[in-house]
């Protein structure tokens, strides 16, 4: 016989099963929910070893012997890079008062000149009128002194008086005047009065070097030279200026008439000393530093324009560490120092390397203390470290 059952029952099944699905799916949407509830997973902890910790064989650790820092008391240092100058004060200029055409050029610019040495020679207009003033105001004086005389004699014998004497005493003295001041406008111009001719010489004031010269050889070939130029510039390089930019913070710890001392790029091996002549007043607001003048005698090798480097020492002594030289690595423009760090293990530590000094020691600013102990071989213990 054929049995009928509900809809219900044709879908889901007989009732216990209905109800073992339910409780099915009710048990693993609360087992999805509890999984997916947004909580990150549990951190993963990597150790990493630290780069800066050397680990050598225990045989190997007698290799690297150990040595104790030391101290030194000496200056704290400053060191500033600056340019070779000429001195302004012994600067000269070279001015021709005469206008007219260069004739002749016998210097150049770079050449060497002494005192007295002709320079060149001008060809002057203007020479030519002082010369015609100069030879009428001698006329006139002579003129002059010869009606003095006569007028003095005559009244000696009582033919003129005594006002017509001194009209005449009066012509010879402004005569005379006017011949001083035609003598002199000649020797202004660079004129010999006595020997008349046209062409000025011009000569070196000084001894020294001739830094800047607007005298060319176009100008022998008839171009006028005007009397305000600066013709030529000679400079005595005896003593020089060391122009240096010192920042702003150094500055308290400089002071004029302190010492310097110069090293010069070209000659590594010649130190050369000066003193501080000035700090300027103002600050280059773009980079803020400040123009130090260094006054030094130069021996011959200081050249215009020459890169140097001044160590300016101050007066007060500083305690600094002091360890071998070889304990110190140079490494990627860095210094360091290996340290003991318990057992057959080094730790290298960054210091603050400072000047080299006497017995292969060097000295150390900052990063390591006196007392520490170091490694006396760096390098080779850096180069065992990575092998």
């Amino acid at each position: 016989m054929t049995q009928h059952f509900p809809l219900w029952r044709r879908l889901f099944g007989p009732p216990g099963f209905a109800f073992a699905t339910c409780l099915t799916l009710s048990f693993s949407a609360c087992g999805s929910k509890e999984e997916g509830n947004g909580a990150p997973p549990p951190a993963k902890v990597v150790e990493v070893a630290d780069m800066n910790v050397i680990t050598i064989d225990k045989n190997d650790v007698p290799k690297f012997p150990l040595v104790t820092a030391g101290q030194i008391e000496s200056s704290s240092e400053l060191k500033a890079t600056g340019t070779v100058s000429p001195d302004v004060s012994r600067e000269v200029p070279v001015i021709s008062i005469a206008n007219g055409r260069v004739v002749d050029i016998k210097a150049r610019l770079d050449d060497n000149v002494k005192k007295g040495q002709l320079l060149f020679s001008v060809q002057s207009g203007d020479v030519t009128n002082a010369y015609d003033a100069y030879l009428k105001a001698a006329n006139d004086e002579q003129l002059a002194n010869k009606a003095y005389a006569r007028a003095d004699d005559l009244y000696k014998h009582g033919a003129i008086s005594q006002a017509m004497l001194e009209q005449a005493e009066d012509s010879e003295k402004d005569a005379r005047a006017d011949l001083t001041a035609a003598q002199e406008q000649l020797k202004v111009l660079g004129a010999d009065p006595n020997h008349p001719s046209p062409i000025v010489a011009v000569y070196a004031p000084i001894s020294g070097v001739v830094i800047g010269q607007n005298v060319t050889n176009a100008a022998a070939a008839g171009v006028s030279l005007s009397g305000t130029a600066t013709a030529f510039t000679i400079a005595d390089l005896s003593r020089v200026w060391i122009l240096c930019d010192v920042y702003e913070n150094d500055l308290s710890r400089i002071q004029i008439g302190q010492e310097a001392k110069i090293r010069v790029d070209a000659y590594p091996d010649k130190a050369l000393t000066g003193r501080i002549s000035d700090i300027g007043p103002v600050l280059d607001p773009s980079i803020r530093t400040a123009k130090v003048r260094i006054d030094v005698p130069n021996p011959g090798i200081l050249r215009l324009g020459m890169f140097v480097t001044a160590t300016f020492s101050s007066r007060k002594k500083e305690t600094h560490t002091v360890v071998p030289a070889d304990a110190v690595l140079h490494l990627h423009d860095r210094d360091w120092v290996y340290l003991p760090a318990g057992d057959n293990q080094f730790r290298r530590t960054e210091v603050h390397a400072g000047q080299m000094l006497d017995g292969n020691r060097q000295e150390i600013l900052s990063g390591l203390n006196p007392g520490q102990q170091v490694v006396t071989k760096a390098l080779l213990l850096e180069t065992a470290g990575n092998q």
